[in-house]
């Protein structure tokens, strides 16, 4: 079924996740724009997500900080918050309401509260809607066509696959300190954290891919957030090559810009590696979560995606990284050819 609803003035759309999810969404939103290119469209989302607007302009026009609901685990559960959160979306009188958290089976109840028009996005068995605009949450598939399919289920058509990040002035700014460090050399980021301790490639196994790379003339860049300064330590210690250790040391916009113009990303499967997709850079990326087919890059020439949880010998994965960072000059020119397009 395939449905459209004219007329729309202000649409709301609930994702309130982290940088990847969010990154993975950015197709769908752009096709949500081009489909109402006069409609309010807001953002109901985590705290940090304030940012993502300002950067995704040309698709989400404001920000409402989502508060936490029972059940949802990014940020703790406080009753009175979200009764203010509930009192201001009623007041909003959005004419449509998207979710695009997840299947629906936590969060469907809960947005029908807050008194929108229509209410459309996902569903599955314990958060089944009597509702036409909702979709059967589709299993196995990547994370940007899942939600592409759901515009398509409301009509709107698709403006691409791709991914974007969008690069401001004040960012290449703040990089460009960072970017005199590295002396115009050809260079590899290794970012070997990511929210979980669970979803991080033990720093040894990072290390031994950072002093190849290093074996073939390329500078080593450490990256991570000041919380991630631990792993990043051990990393460090771990490599026998000199290393830029910039944990801590870049915005999202900084960090960006030097994968921008890096030579490689090698990282677990977390946000970076969705900006290393934006930004057509080779990658080099851990799976460990067990999702490869929906959180991994789409284009698997320039971005090589290892299962961790399918227990490869770490010596299998080290000949597979070993011959992708031999490729590297021609999948440069790749990007540059794309970047001429």
């Amino acid at each position: 079924m395939s449905l459209r609803l004219p007329g729309l003035q202000k649409i709301a759309v609930f994702r309130a996740l982290q940088l990847g999810d969010m990154l993975c969404a950015v197709p769908a939103l752009r096709a949500l724009r081009a489909a109402y290119p006069a409609a309010e469209i807001v953002l109901l989302g985590l705290p940090w997500a304030s940012s993502f607007v300002q950067r995704f302009s040309s698709c989400l026009d404001r920000f409402i900080h989502f508060p936490g609901y029972e059940g949802l685990p990014e940020q703790p559960y406080d009753p009175a918050s979200f009764h203010d959160f509930t009192v201001l979306m009623q007041q909003e009188k959005f004419d449509l309401l998207l979710q695009m958290q997840g299947n629906g089976n936590i969060v469907n109840r809960m947005l029908q509260k807050l008194g929108s028009q229509h209410l459309a996005g996902f569903q599955s068995s314990k958060g089944r809607m009597n509702s036409d605009l909702f979709l059967e949450y589709p299993e196995g598939i990547n994370e940007i066509d899942r939600h592409l399919l759901l515009m398509q289920h409301l009509g709107i058509p698709s403006k691409g696959r791709e991914l974007s990040f969008p690069i401001t002035a004040a960012d290449r700014n703040a990089s460009s300190r960072l970017m005199t460090m590295i002396h115009d050399q050809p260079y590899v980021i290794i970012h070997p954290g990511s929210r979980g301790a669970w979803r991080q490639w033990p720093p040894q196994y990072f290390a031994a891919l950072a002093d190849f790379c290093a074996s073939k003339d390329y500078r080593l860049v450490v990256t991570g957030t000041a919380e991630e300064c631990d792993i990043t330590r051990e990393l460090v210690k771990c490599i026998h090559a000199p290393v830029l250790d910039l944990t801590g040391k870049t915005s999202l916009g900084a960090i960006a810009v030097l994968i921008e113009k890096a030579d490689l990303l090698i990282a677990n499967c977390t946000g970076v590696s969705h900006i290393a997709a934006a930004l057509q850079t080779p990658s080099f990326i851990i799976s460990m979560d067990g999702e490869p087919e929906r959180w991994g890059p789409l284009n698997r020439r320039l971005h090589k995606v290892i299962d961790w949880t399918t227990a490869p010998p770490f010596e299998e994965v080290f000949r597979t990284a070993a011959e992708f960072i031999e490729q590297l000059p021609q999948l440069q020119q790749m990007k540059k050819e794309h970047s001429l397009l």
